[in-house]
């Protein structure tokens, strides 16, 4: 704890006034252009692989990088979804899984959950990825995992589509989707390609969408 602490003052003494201007700016208002949705995962920071400022993305955190289908609970995930469309009207969201997520891991591994109840039920919404990903013949269990993430990604923004502000937003052309793979040991990032049905690396494919 006490290198949080620690980190908190280093905050307040050195990095709190390079950009005070901007912390002023934001104390009254919020204008992201992004909904991010990642995985707990703390191996996985949003702004610092997406080098953006405070301010700039709205973020969603869990385990799995789960978005519920609209209707199912009316959990933090679904009303952060709704503020962000409706209310800060982002142009972009994006689902971003990850290398060794453990999450997808036990889902593909059928991980018994008796011991964390709570996990195991929240894990449920990657059913229909687990459903595809079962389909298919793969060389060994970590290409399995690997697989399941990637397959989680595009389920997560199937979820998505069942948002009503989402949906909207989409018909109105307000907003786009993307889903990402980020690879922890290299940090290069695949983006899915709705068209291709397959995931393409970003830095070669900069205008990438899952659904415009």
């Amino acid at each position: 704890m006490q290198d949080i602490i620690n980190g908190i003052l280093k905050f307040q003494r050195d990095a709190f006034p390079a950009r005070e201007k901007l912390y002023k700016n934001l104390a009254a208002w919020q204008g992201p252009r992004t909904l991010f949705i990642s995985c707990s995962d703390s191996r996985l920071v949003p702004e610092l692989v997406t080098q953006q400022e405070p301010g700039e993305m709205f973020v969603i955190r869990n385990a799995g990088n789960i978005v519920p289908p609209y209707g199912s609970e009316a959990g933090g995930e679904v009303a952060t979804v709704e503020y962000a469309v409706a209310a800060l009207k982002v142009s972009d969201i994006v689902v971003c899984g990850h290398s060794n997520c453990g999450a997808m891991t036990a889902v593909a591994n059928c991980t018994c959950m008796t011991d964390m109840p709570a996990v195991g039920h929240w894990l449920r919404y990657a059913d229909s990825a687990r459903f595809v990903n079962e389909s298919r013949t793969h060389e060994n269990a970590a290409a399995k995992a690997d697989a399941m993430i990637r397959e989680n990604v595009i389920a997560q923004l199937a979820n998505l589509r069942t948002h009503p502000s989402v949906r909207l937003a989409l018909k109105e052309g307000r907003v786009a989707l993307h889903g990402w793979y980020y690879d922890i040991e290299s940090g290069r990032v695949d983006a899915y390609d709705e068209t291709t049905g397959s995931f393409v690396p970003l830095a070669a494919h900069a205008n990438t969408r899952a659904a415009a």
